[in-house]
């Protein structure tokens, strides 16, 4: 699915990226089945979560994302934020912030 992804990705304007994240929320019987892939899927406050976490380029189109469990704000934004070594300015929300 991510080379999917990565080969609709053509040309991005990278002057500015910009990242947020939403709550996905999960049935309660969608984890716990053996299995050794992680599933990102995580617990918090609203229950079973994944959190996609999304960066986009001057235009708004997507260009790199990451799922995570939904059970802390930043999990996965640090890795995101690696893959975009290329863009000049990244924006991103306070639940991003490096302190």
């Amino acid at each position: 699915m991510v080379e999917i992804f990565k080969a609709l990705v053509v040309e991005p304007d990278l002057e500015w990226a910009f990242i947020d994240g939403s709550y996905a929320k999960a049935h309660q019987h969608s984890a716990g089945a053996a299995s050794s892939e992680d599933e990102a899927i995580g617990k918090s406050r609203a229950g079973t979560t994944s959190k996609i976490h999304l960066a986009v380029d001057a235009h708004g189109l997507p260009v790199e994302f990451e799922i995570t469990g939904g059970k802390s704000m930043t999990d996965g934004g640090t890795e995101l934020i690696a893959r975009l070594p290329w863009v000049e300015t990244i924006i991103a929300d306070k639940g991003y912030d490096s302190t």
